[in-house]
């Protein structure tokens, strides 16, 4: 399996998405988040990407040609228009937006209508975080998975909210690495169901219904109903608020009004994305919440005395530690994916 430097992967990704019609702000945009969320282990929104959101330029389901545009703002508050573009460089406006407004004003919401998969939501709050000394949060929508409490047709996305906190400089002069939270609110990835109807696996109870709403180990009839949210009521109704942050809010389509992406034919999923951007220093003052944060810091890991090693790991230190770890010694990635990546940019 080749390896290459994370400079690469990103020219050969953004020549891949170039190929396919996308205008070049959004195929260098999308090309970093998406090598970065490699580079920080979440193959999941990485380079195998590249293939999907092709194949949704080419036919149609994202706008390659399409630039954001701010459309709305009073204060701390703008939204901005994606235009059915892919989401990266709405995202990436997002977050120049939120820095701004949110020094100005101490805090900022931004939100994104007509946008597309969103990929790691990790990565933008970790930079308003890491560049900025912001706390941030970030929530999208995504086509429906879920049911509603009492409910079994699909109606509310997976969902994925994120938060970063920044913290203090440590001994070396730095600020160390922000906690960074990231999750989807499904009780598993759809990926892993996909997986074991390929190996022809039950899966536990409590993944997924059918079509019926009657819970089921048959992962066949899993994709052919609804997953569940993590914490059953709870992480439903966390995914309905998210579904209306992001596009009561934006004018967004809702998860169900928008076809899957594990398709390549569909419509333009239109969906919503939110970033909510705090100064510290707007509240108790930034060294009040820098030491507050690592007082809980100090506490968890002292809270690992006597566990296994590793056993209390900060939210989004490992991410950190692979990310470092790529941009000093590059990336294997498989030798199928680097051909189709090879493929789709020499088409050019």
């Amino acid at each position: 399996m080749p390896t290459l430097t994370l400079a690469d992967l990103e020219s050969l990704a953004c020549r891949a998405l170039a190929a396919c019609g996308a205008v070049p702000p959004m195929a260098e945009a999308t090309a970093r988040a998406l090598v970065a969320a490699e580079a920080a282990g979440q193959s999941g929104h990485g380079l195998s990407r590249v293939p999907q959101y092709a194949a949704f330029l080419r036919n149609g389901r994202a706008d390659g040609a399409a630039l954001p545009a701010l459309i709305a703002e009073r204060g701390g508050a703008a939204l901005i228009d994606a235009r059915n573009g892919l989401a990266y460089p709405a995202l990436r406006l997002a977050v120049s937006e939120a820095a701004r407004r949110a020094a100005r004003h101490g805090v900022a919401l931004i939100g994104v209508t007509n946008s597309h998969h969103a990929g790691a939501m990790g990565l933008p709050v970790a930079e308003l975080a890491r560049a900025h000394g912001l706390v941030a949060l970030a929530f999208t929508n995504s086509p429906a998975a879920m049911p509603v409490p009492g409910g079994h047709r699909p109606l509310l996305g997976t969902n994925p909210i994120a938060a970063a906190f920044p913290r203090r400089a440590g001994s070396g002069g730095s600020d160390a690495e922000p906690l960074v939270i990231d999750l989807a609110l499904s009780e598993v990835a759809r990926g892993r169901i996909m997986l074991a109807a390929r190996e022809g696996r039950a899966i536990p109870t409590g993944w997924a219904i059918d079509a019926a709403g009657q819970p089921t180990t048959d992962p066949e009839a899993a994709l052919g109903g609804a997953m569940l949210a993590m914490g059953g009521t709870k992480g439903a109704l966390l995914a309905l608020l998210v579904e209306l942050l992001c596009c009561a809010l934006t004018g967004a389509a809702f998860g169900f009004e928008a076809d899957s992406f594990f398709v390549e034919a569909g419509n333009r999923p239109r969906l919503g994305q939110a970033l909510l951007a705090i100064d510290p220093g707007a509240l108790a003052g930034r060294s009040m919440f820098l030491d507050r944060v690592e007082t809980l810091v100090a506490a968890m890991l002292a809270g690992a005395d006597g566990a296994a090693p590793g056993a209390v790991r900060l939210p989004g230190a490992r991410r950190a530690a692979l990310a470092g770890r790529a941009a000093a010694e590059g990336l294997v990635i498989p030798q199928a994916l680097y051909d189709q990546l090879r493929a789709l940019a020499d088409a050019a």
